[in-house]
């Protein structure tokens, strides 16, 4: 019957004017309406197409109007319309919505647009896309059949390189590539403490986790057309250099998690520093509560080698999200935070009294869910908050239900949504300010609610007795959102705790929800029973967010090859942006107030402005040593450290020339001052004059002396002292700036943090 309805609507008008423009439109459609008489949908709506076409005046095939039909990312059709034609069509009870077709731009990952890198303008095209630069890679392995280390448009291997790729389980040196040139694994060590490689790892550089897979082409991975996590963030994924190759460096096995042990690390680094990388990433921490000293602490041993050849150490800066919890600090090693992008993935909901709202979701399949009952348990507080054993199957089942919370920060969304699940119901929807559900987390159709949208919904289930849901869809990707960048709240904090006159971390780049290829045999999550499987994913951490620096040190190295890996740092801190994209200081995602320099270092990573820095604060393992003749270590540790029998150390030692500043003053210093001194080196115009320009908040006084810096040729040197002061009663934290400026636009800036302890 509905479906001789739907027939006799479609042929009522035929009086469309000849003027009336044919439009795209993707109809969805409610699949149980189809007729017996129809085999297929396709063929349903081929028909309904066809019969729209006789109803108009003008002479249309109803194929040539018809595109595509679609039957798994949503029930229904794409075709051109004309505006009568349409309104006949939203007439049938079949009819569920109606989608404008809409034009997208090409996405990366994003986070290389988000780090403003374009195709035609900037460091990309100047670096030749990282163009015959090696980035060194240690961790868990690569998976080399991902078409994010495809050959296409690389140039021929470097005829420095000295590396190979080792054959090994389901691993041999034919997979290896003019992208992927290095594939080395590292277990010895591992083995010697008793700790087997589980059958389920593979003795190779083949990755068993996909971490390795995702740093590397977060680093260095080549275009891949129309990747996607399930349907989020859908575009063309690369890494930041893309024409940069790939060594992988395997130290971490599937043992009881992933362990790996320092004499693996350290061969690997050794090894990696051997074969001739530009470029070593690390995305991992020593097992312990903090840092040991450098001496006993083999990643800022072999990164100091490695600095003193002219290579750039990128390490994360760690996952522990609280103040003093810093990782892999030491001076020579660029240490990265994490920060967020200007990408949101959300679910949409509309209410029957057309109350739209969004939320964040990550469920992986495009359902589309429409006249469902909403159940909000009012009246019992367990049923109301979805406690452990609250919710009652024959009240949920089939309904989208309502999870209430008693502040905007509870965090027990997990409990919640385990609840949700256990009781059978069809949907959920959460409300926090705060989440930590990470993707895989989605294992049944829901939604987080801002806790003010929340209780929009939550006041409209109070008023009635019943209401519904008229639709609830996902997979949505949301670009522009704001604020971004925020720092992650996972990502460690300053200051270090082994050098806390050392602001650290260095700098921040992208860490959350970032698209990348990873192992696709390994379960992303599990969902009705089924494992689900993927070729790229979202993962978050600071392990994401130091392969961004270290593809963007590849860029800077292929721009300026005699650079020390001193200046490329000092380029990409002095250059970065403490501003969001609501033109207000970074936030702290976690408290939702502005953040500061101990927690996004100089600010967050911007590489076309590294490019041209104007001036750098360079240093060679000379500075490095005397640095560590301060720190009061007797002659067996400054060896371990330096790797050298004899240094000299001047008196009075000087001070680091590093590109940011850090007092720290104790209460019972008077007056409340320090001084420090500083060589800035000229790499931009042969002819400039910068002026020093200080930005000072209340309760803390700078000075530079001199507050002119007049250079008549590149690489020329002038040195200059900063004192700065503070009031006893200032706050905890109190930082401004130091920028320099010339008439060339060079704009070199310094952040400038006291702790007043």
């Amino acid at each position: 019957m509905i479906s001789l309805l739907l027939l006799m609507l479609l042929q009522i008008n035929n009086a469309v004017s000849n003027a009336e423009e044919y439009q795209t439109y993707i109809i969805q459609m409610d699949h149980s309406h189809k007729p017996a008489a129809f085999s297929t949908h396709e063929a349903w709506h081929r028909s309904t197409v066809a019969s729209l076409m006789r109803s108009s005046p003008e002479e249309h095939d109803g194929n040539d109007m018809f595109l595509y039909s679609y039957n798994h990312v949503m029930h229904g059709f794409s075709a051109r319309l004309t505006e009568t034609q349409l309104s006949e069509l939203e007439k049938s009870p079949a009819h569920i919505a109606t989608h404008p077709e809409l034009f997208f731009e090409l996405l990366t990952t994003h986070s290389p647009k988000f780090l403003g890198l374009k195709q035609n303008s900037g460091i990309w095209p100047a670096a030749s896309f990282g163009k015959d630069v090696i980035i060194g890679i240690i961790d868990t392995g690569i998976w080399p059949e991902s078409e994010s280390f495809n050959d296409k448009g690389m140039a021929e291997v470097p005829e420095r390189w000295k590396g190979t790729c080792e054959n090994g389980t389901a691993f041999s040196q034919s997979l290896c590539n003019r992208k992927l040139i290095g594939a080395r694994s590292f277990s010895k060590g591992l083995q010697a403490e008793g700790l087997k490689i589980p059958p389920s790892d593979y003795n190779s550089s083949r990755d068993h986790t996909g971490h390795g897979t995702h740093t590397s082409s977060t680093a260095a991975g080549n275009h891949v057309v129309g990747a996607s996590h399930f349907g989020y963030a859908k575009g063309t994924a690369r890494g930041v250099a893309p024409r940069a190759h790939v060594a992988m460096y395997k130290v971490l096995w599937g043992v009881y998690s992933e362990k790996s042990v320092a004499t693996d690390v350290l061969a690997a680094m050794d090894q990696a520093i051997s074969d001739g990388v530009d470029i070593i990433s690390i995305s991992l921490r020593i097992s312990l509560r903090e840092d040991p000293p450098y001496f006993n602490n083999v990643i800022s041993i072999a990164s100091l080698s490695a600095a003193e050849k002219g290579i750039v150490v990128v390490c994360a800066a760690g996952n522990e999200g609280t103040p003093n919890s810093i990782y892999n600090g030491a001076p020579w090693i660029t240490t990265v935070g994490a920060g967020t992008l200007d990408r949101s993935f959300t679910a949409t909901l509309t209410l029957e009294n057309e109350l739209t709202v969004e939320g964040t979701s990550y469920f992986p399949e495009s359902v589309y869910i429409t006249d469902a009952p909403l159940y909000y348990g009012k009246d019992n507080v367990s049923k109301a908050m979805c406690y452990s054993g609250g919710l009652d199957h024959k009240e949920v089942a089939g309904k989208v239900v309502l999870c209430d919370n008693p502040s905007e920060h509870q965090t027990d969304i997990e409990g919640q949504k385990e609840e949700v699940e256990r009781a059978g119901a069809y949907a959920g929807i959460f409300m926090t300010d705060l989440s930590f559900l990470h993707p895989d987390d989605y294992t049944i159709p829901a939604m987080i609610l801002p806790f003010a949208t929340g209780a929009l919904v939550r006041e409209h289930a109070t008023q009635v007795n019943t209401t519904r849901v008229k639709s609830l869809t996902f997979v949505h990707t949301n670009l522009g959102t704001k604020p971004a960048p925020q720092v992650a709240q996972f990502s460690s904090r300053g200051p270090d705790s082994i050098t806390p006159g050392i602001l650290k971390p260095d700098i921040l780049a992208p860490g959350v929800d970032v698209l990348a290829a990873v192992a696709p045999n390994k379960p992303f999550m599990e969902l009705k029973n089924y494992n689900l499987v993927t070729d790229y994913a979202l993962k978050s951490g600071t392990s994401m967010a130091a392969p961004h620096a270290a593809g963007v040190v590849a860029l800077l190295k292929a721009v300026h090859p005699e650079w020390s890996p001193a200046a490329i740092r000092s380029a990409i801190m002095t250059t970065a942006y403490a501003v969001d994209n609501t033109h207000t200081t970074i936030k702290d995602q976690w408290s939702g107030l502005p953040a500061t320099p101990l927690d996004f270092g100089a600010g967050h990573i911007n590489p076309n402005k590294a490019m041209n820095p104007g001036l750098v604060y360079d240093m060679n393992v000379q500075d490095y040593i005397e640095f560590l003749c301060t720190l009061g270590y007797n002659d067996k540790q400054m060896k371990a450290v330096i790797r050298r029998s004899q240094w000299t150390c001047r008196q009075p030692p000087t001070e680091l020339n590093y590109p940011s500043f850090m007092a720290i003053i104790n209460g019972t210093e008077s007056p409340r001052t320090k001084s420090f001194s500083r060589v800035v080196t000229n790499v931009g115009d042969d002819t400039s004059i910068y002026r020093a320009i200080l930005q000072v908040p209340s309760g803390m006084r700078i000075t530079v002396e001199p507050s002119t810096l007049t250079f008549t040729a590149k690489y020329q040197q002038q040195g200059f002292v900063l004192n700065v002061e503070i009031d006893s009663d200032a706050p905890k934290v109190i930082y401004g700036y130091l920028k320099w400026v010339d008439q060339h636009d060079h704009l070199v800036s310094s952040p400038v943090v006291a702790l007043n302890n």
